[in-house]
């Protein structure tokens, strides 16, 4: 096909740029992709949410990298959707559009207390670490001497290492400076792993957990006897449980083996246990548990149940880290339950027109899907997508716009004084970053203030 597509990407994570990696993979036929970021920086949780101990693991963005180097991608950062540009623009300026904004908000515990001061959310603290512009002003009490952590994904798991791990460990890492000074002032001893159900049925996977075999001053174990299997669960482990979970469970019975205690912090794995009041007067100060047992339902599948023991426990600071959930857009259909856009294989559905199929818009990522699966997941996630949009072109017989000139959508932005940032004007800041991170032997050192970044950016541009 020799006319080009236009297409807009809102968000620039790892779900956006897979599309448009995909975009640019079909040889017969010519996109063009603009993408846009409410913040200036690229890479979504790759620089806001992965560990900074796990550097191995945004190294992946080195392909998305390579991606924008195509001569026909742009990106637009600080740039945000439903406030600096809206759907009709894009519908105006654009053949299609994809949505691949993630899930940025997280679940709540619905339980009392959970609004004291001292209970925070672990989507909060992981942005606050990772040097997040919207997080960088919160304030965490690491002063705490009992921590709970609510949930035993992986991001439960980095919340626990990285406040298991000395300052010196992280002082090499790209944790943003504020966080590192408030690690150099903690005194926390004892911090809780929270899990509702068995070690079968833990969502974390085995390099994470093997992690904590590693820890320099913290010890690590597995409270209440809960690596002790009933009759089901053990029937699970033989016959249909993958290798991951039964990697996870040996590694759980390794650190059990564990007795000799001398470190200054622990880690404590409790399963089949939830969380039911957060007790305090001003604020947290305890939290209460009870526990519960395996029950399996009439469709085979395995619940837990809460019991009549319950436990309480002294708690300064409590994480709550049991699921992400979408946010709404502007004119988009959102599905609040599942925190997710509708969609059929990633084309966005019309619940208020008879769920029509909208042809020009689709989704991909968490925001389609909900919030499971690892980075590299949101890669068939998009192929799914690009495909499912090639294959409405065709049937639909869609045709791109008129040509415009490339430059229109950069003077409307300018038109509403929008302060963009380029991909160009980006790697101005990365390197800025990379620089002032080599003089101290870690990855980078990151500016985590909007106004800072495009200062830093102007400057460079003016040298």
């Amino acid at each position: 096909m020799s006319a080009f597509w236009k297409i807009a990407v809102i968000g620039s994570g790892p779900a956006g740029f897979y599309a448009t990696g995909e975009l640019f993979r079909q040889q017969s036929w010519s996109f063009k992709v603009d993408m846009f970021d409410r913040l200036p920086t690229p890479y979504g949780l790759v620089r806001g949410g992965v560990a900074p101990d796990h550097q191995k693991i945004k190294s992946v963005a080195k392909i998305y990298n390579r991606i924008a180097e195509n001569k026909d991608f742009r990106f637009f950062g600080n740039v945000e959707f439903g406030k600096d540009i809206f759907r009709s623009d894009i519908l105006e300026f654009y053949d299609l559009v994809i949505y691949a904004v993630g899930s940025p908000s997280d679940r709540s515990l619905k339980i009392p207390g959970e609004e004291l001061p001292g209970s925070h959310s672990a989507t909060e603290f992981v942005a606050w670490y990772n040097g997040h512009p919207d997080f960088s002003e919160h304030k965490f009490n690491l002063s705490a001497k009992n921590v709970f952590v609510i949930g035993m994904g992986n991001v439960a798991l980095d919340v626990a290492r990285i406040l298991a791990k000395t300052p010196d460990e992280l002082s090499k890492t790209d944790i943003a400076d504020y966080a590192l000074e408030k690690f150099y002032e903690s005194k926390i001893e004892n911090i809780w792993l929270v899990g509702r159900r068995g070690p079968l049925q833990a969502a974390f996977t085995p390099v994470e957990v093997r992690e904590f075999l590693e820890l320099k001053n913290a010890d690590v174990m597995v409270e209440g006897g809960t690596l002790q299997l009933d009759v089901e669960s053990q029937r699970f482990i033989e016959t249909t449980a993958s290798k991951d979970t039964k990697k996870n469970y040996e590694i759980l019975k390794e650190i059990s083996k564990n007795n000799k205690y001398k470190k200054k912090k622990r880690v404590h794995f409790l399963f089949l246990s939830s969380p039911i009041e957060i007790l305090g007067s001003k604020c947290v100060e305890k939290i209460r548990l009870v526990r519960n047992v395996l029950v399996k339902r009439d469709d085979g599948t395995i619940y837990p149940k809460a019991t009549g023991d319950f436990m309480e426990e002294n708690a300064d600071l409590i994480f709550r880290s049991i699921g992400y959930h979408g946010n709404p857009l502007p004119e988009i259909p959102f599905d609040q339950n599942s925190g997710t856009i509708p969609n059929e294989c990633g084309q966005i559905i019309d619940k208020r027109k008879d769920k029509l199929l909208r042809t020009r818009e689709y989704v991909t990522g968490w925001i389609k899907r909900g919030p499971t699966g690892v980075i590299g997941t949101n890669k068939q996630d998009a192929v799914e997508t690009v495909n499912r949009m090639l294959k409405t072109i065709i049937q639909e017989k869609l045709k791109p716009m008129e040509q415009n000139d490339n430059s229109v959508f950069e003077s409307l932005l300018k038109e509403r004084n929008v302060d963009f940032v380029s991909f160009e004007d980006w790697k101005l800041l990365d390197e800025y970053e990379i620089n002032n991170g080599n003089s101290q032997d870690r990855p980078r050192i990151k500016v985590t203030s909007i106004e800072r970044i495009l200062e830093i950016i102007q400057e460079k541009k003016r040298k």
